[in-house]
C-alpha cells in the first residue's frame, strides 16, 4: 500500500542517517532496489511485466482488507544467519514498511468505526498518494553486474533482468514525478490524518533502524514484522473523528 515515493523516503533516511548500514550495505543501488522489488510482478507498479505473483506470495501477506505483510517469515527464511546480499536487506526492509503502514492503518479504520469497503480502499489510496508526495526522494537504483548478480541470486521469486530494467524506469518515473508535483504544506486528507502518518513514518523508521543494527550485530530481529506482535502503535490514541464525517 504505501506507494514507491514512501518506500524510497524511508530508504533515503536510513541510509543517511543509520551508521549499521555503512556496515552491511556494500552495493547502494542493490539494497534500493531491494526495497521495490517486491511490488515488481504484482502488478501496479510496474508495467507490462513478464508475469504477475500475487501479492500474498510476494509479501507473506493474508488476504485481509490491508493485509499486513509477515516481514519475520521473510526474514526468518532468507536473512537469519545468513551473509544477506543488499538486495534481500532491501525486500526486507521493504517488507517491514509495508507491514507497519499496512498494520497501522487497519488498526485506524477500525478504531474510527469505518467500514473496510471499496469507498474506504479509494480514501485511504488518495490520502497515501497525498503523503507520498509531501516527501523529498531522489535516489533510483542503478543496474550494474553487481545488482544483476543479486538479482539472479535471489531465492524467493524468479526476478527477470528485462523487469529489474522496467522496475528502475518506473522508479524513475515516480522520483520525477514527486518532485514535479511536491506537496510543501500539510495536506487536508479525507480518511487518515497528519498524525497518523508522522506517527506510524516514525515507527517505520524506528523498526528499519532496529533491523540494521540488529542483523549488523548478528542478533535476532525476528520479533520485527511479525504479525503475532500485535497492539496499539505507540503514544496512541483513540480517534475523536466524529464517524458521520469518516462512514
Amino acid at each position: 500500500m504505501p506507494s514507491w515515493n514512501v518506500h524510497i523516503a524511508h530508504t533515503e533516511r536510513l541510509l543517511a542517517t543509520e551508521p549499521s548500514c555503512k556496515r552491511v550495505v556494500r552495493n547502494r543501488d542493490a539494497f534500493v532496489l531491494g526495497n521495490l522489488v517486491p511490488d515488481t510482478y504484482v502488478g501496479y507498479m510496474v508495467p507490462d511485466v513478464s508475469r504477475k505473483i500475487p501479492y500474498r506470495d510476494t509479501h507473506y501477506a493474508d488476504p485481509t482488507f490491508v493485509p499486513a505483510p509477515d516481514a519475520s517469515r521473510f526474514y526468518c527464511t532468507y536473512v537469519r544467519g545468513r551473509d544477506a546480499s543488499d538486495l534481500v536487506l532491501g525486500v526486507w526492509c521493504h517488507l517491514l514498511c509495508d507491514h507497519y503502514y499496512n498494520l497501522r492503518t487497519t488498526q485506524y479504520i477500525d478504531k474510527i468505526g469505518v467500514t473496510p469497503c471499496d469507498e474506504t480502499r479509494i480514501r485511504k489510496q488518495a490520502d497515501f498518494d497525498l503523503y507520498g508526495r509531501t516527501l523529498g526522494i531522489s535516489l533510483v537504483p542503478a543496474l550494474d553486474d553487481d545488482v544483476l548478480a543479486q538479482c539472479a541470486a535471489f531465492e524467493q521469486y524468479e526476478l527477470d533482468d528485462e523487469d529489474m530494467r522496467r522496475t528502475v524506469v518506473s522508479a524513475a518515473r515516480i522520483v520525477r514525478a514527486n518532485q514535479e508535483r511536491h506537496i510543501a504544506d500539510v495536506p487536508t486528507y479525507d480518511l487518515l490524518t497528519p498524525e497518523f502518518f508522522s506517527r506510524t513514518a516514525a515507527e517505520v523508521d524506528e523498526a528499519l533502524r532496529a533491523a540494521m543494527q540488529l542483523y549488523a550485530a548478528g542478533r535476532d530481529a525476528s520479533h520485527l514484522g511479525d504479525p503475532s506482535h500485535l497492539g496499539d502503535p505507540p503514544n496512541s490514541q483513540k480517534a475523536s473523528q466524529p464517524e458521520s464525517r469518516l462512514a
